[in-house]
Protein backbone atom coordinates (compact mmCIF):
# COMPACT_ATOMS: atom_id res chain seq x y z
CA UNK A 1 0.00 0.00 0.00
CA UNK A 2 1.44 3.33 -1.00
CA UNK A 3 0.67 5.98 1.54
CA UNK A 4 3.08 8.70 0.08
CA UNK A 5 0.47 9.97 -1.92
CA UNK A 6 -2.31 9.76 0.34
CA UNK A 7 -3.34 13.12 2.68
CA UNK A 8 -2.81 12.59 6.58
CA UNK A 9 -7.27 11.96 6.71
CA UNK A 10 -7.17 9.45 3.86
CA UNK A 11 -3.83 7.35 5.19
CA UNK A 12 -5.61 7.45 8.76
CA UNK A 13 -8.98 5.64 7.09
CA UNK A 14 -7.29 4.14 5.09
CA UNK A 15 -5.13 2.00 7.83
CA UNK A 16 -8.04 1.61 9.89
CA UNK A 17 -9.78 -0.33 7.11
CA UNK A 18 -6.74 -2.54 6.30
CA UNK A 19 -6.10 -3.21 10.26
CA UNK A 20 -9.99 -3.63 10.55
CA UNK A 21 -10.23 -7.45 11.17
CA UNK A 22 -7.30 -8.19 12.99
CA UNK A 23 -6.71 -8.16 17.03
CA UNK A 24 -5.40 -4.66 17.36
CA UNK A 25 -3.95 -5.02 20.94
CA UNK A 26 -1.69 -7.75 19.72
CA UNK A 27 -0.76 -5.57 16.64
CA UNK A 28 -0.26 -2.80 19.09
CA UNK A 29 2.28 -4.69 21.33
CA UNK A 30 4.09 -6.12 18.43
CA UNK A 31 4.78 -2.45 17.65
CA UNK A 32 5.84 -1.59 21.02
CA UNK A 33 9.47 0.18 21.17
CA UNK A 34 10.36 -0.49 17.35
CA UNK A 35 11.49 1.71 14.73
CA UNK A 36 11.48 -0.45 11.80
CA UNK A 37 10.31 0.78 8.30
CA UNK A 38 8.78 3.62 7.57
CA UNK A 39 8.17 5.89 10.48
CA UNK A 40 5.13 7.89 8.72
CA UNK A 41 3.51 4.51 8.16
CA UNK A 42 4.14 3.18 11.34
CA UNK A 43 3.14 6.46 13.49
CA UNK A 44 -0.42 6.21 10.94
CA UNK A 45 -0.28 2.80 11.80
CA UNK A 46 -0.26 2.94 15.71
CA UNK A 47 -2.66 5.72 15.53
CA UNK A 48 -5.66 3.60 13.44
CA UNK A 49 -4.59 0.62 15.89
CA UNK A 50 -4.88 2.30 19.22
CA UNK A 51 -8.66 4.08 17.72
CA UNK A 52 -10.14 0.60 16.30
CA UNK A 53 -9.20 -0.97 19.89
CA UNK A 54 -10.77 2.00 21.68
CA UNK A 55 -13.88 1.41 19.17
CA UNK A 56 -13.60 -1.75 20.13
CA UNK A 57 -13.82 -1.45 23.60
CA UNK A 58 -16.73 0.55 23.11
CA UNK A 59 -14.46 3.15 25.18
CA UNK A 60 -15.32 7.02 25.60
CA UNK A 61 -11.26 8.27 25.09
CA UNK A 62 -8.01 7.37 23.36
CA UNK A 63 -5.44 9.39 25.58
CA UNK A 64 -1.75 9.83 24.24
CA UNK A 65 0.02 11.72 26.42
CA UNK A 66 4.46 12.12 26.31
CA UNK A 67 6.24 14.12 29.24
CA UNK A 68 9.81 14.72 28.67
CA UNK A 69 11.15 11.00 27.61
CA UNK A 70 8.11 9.35 29.27
CA UNK A 71 5.02 8.40 27.16
CA UNK A 72 1.49 6.67 28.19
CA UNK A 73 -0.87 5.65 26.28
CA UNK A 74 -4.57 4.90 27.68
CA UNK A 75 -8.39 3.73 26.67
CA UNK A 76 -10.93 4.87 29.66
CA UNK A 77 -14.52 3.81 29.39
CA UNK A 78 -16.30 1.79 31.70
CA UNK A 79 -12.65 0.98 33.48
CA UNK A 80 -8.90 1.95 32.00
CA UNK A 81 -6.76 0.04 29.80
CA UNK A 82 -3.31 1.10 29.17
CA UNK A 83 -1.52 0.07 26.05
CA UNK A 84 1.74 -0.70 24.73
CA UNK A 85 2.82 3.64 23.97
CA UNK A 86 4.33 4.19 20.93
CA UNK A 87 7.75 5.19 20.27
CA UNK A 88 8.23 9.04 20.99
CA UNK A 89 9.44 9.20 17.12
CA UNK A 90 5.75 7.71 16.57
CA UNK A 91 4.47 9.95 19.40
CA UNK A 92 5.96 13.03 17.49
CA UNK A 93 4.50 11.87 14.24
CA UNK A 94 1.30 11.22 15.48
CA UNK A 95 0.90 14.14 17.30
CA UNK A 96 2.27 15.86 13.92
CA UNK A 97 -0.42 13.98 12.01
CA UNK A 98 -3.51 14.99 13.91
CA UNK A 99 -2.30 18.82 13.74
CA UNK A 100 -2.19 18.30 10.32
CA UNK A 101 -5.44 16.74 9.63
CA UNK A 102 -7.09 18.97 11.75
CA UNK A 103 -5.05 22.30 10.73
CA UNK A 104 -4.38 22.96 14.36
CA UNK A 105 -1.23 25.28 14.48
CA UNK A 106 -1.47 26.54 17.59
CA UNK A 107 -0.31 24.97 21.00
CA UNK A 108 -3.83 23.87 21.93
CA UNK A 109 -6.96 23.19 19.95
CA UNK A 110 -10.36 21.37 20.05
CA UNK A 111 -11.87 20.07 16.94
CA UNK A 112 -14.37 17.35 15.00
CA UNK A 113 -12.88 14.18 13.52
CA UNK A 114 -14.89 12.41 10.81
CA UNK A 115 -13.27 9.12 10.47
CA UNK A 116 -15.18 7.08 7.39
CA UNK A 117 -15.23 3.70 8.19
CA UNK A 118 -16.36 0.31 6.30
CA UNK A 119 -18.86 -0.23 8.38
CA UNK A 120 -19.94 4.07 8.39
CA UNK A 121 -19.07 7.12 9.72
CA UNK A 122 -17.78 8.27 13.26
CA UNK A 123 -17.73 11.35 14.41
CA UNK A 124 -14.85 11.63 17.01
CA UNK A 125 -13.31 14.90 19.41
CA UNK A 126 -10.31 15.50 19.10
CA UNK A 127 -7.68 17.88 21.23
CA UNK A 128 -3.90 18.48 21.29
CA UNK A 129 -1.86 20.49 23.79
CA UNK A 130 1.79 20.91 23.97
CA UNK A 131 3.68 22.77 25.90
CA UNK A 132 7.79 22.98 27.47
CA UNK A 133 8.17 19.39 27.90
CA UNK A 134 4.78 17.72 27.40
CA UNK A 135 1.93 17.44 24.77
CA UNK A 136 -1.02 15.46 24.60
CA UNK A 137 -3.41 14.23 22.32
CA UNK A 138 -6.99 12.87 22.87
CA UNK A 139 -9.91 11.40 20.91
CA UNK A 140 -12.73 11.51 22.62
CA UNK A 141 -15.27 8.86 20.72
CA UNK A 142 -19.25 8.98 20.93
CA UNK A 143 -21.81 6.53 22.84
CA UNK A 144 -21.37 3.32 20.38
Amino acid sequence: MDLSERNDHLKLQEMCDCYLETNFLKQLKGMSGTESGDPEENAVKYLALAIMFTISEKAKKLSLKKKGDKLSAKVTGDEEITLPPPSIEQFNRIAAIMRAILHIEKDEGRLPLALGLRSGDLELLVEVSRGQDKETLKIKFPDL
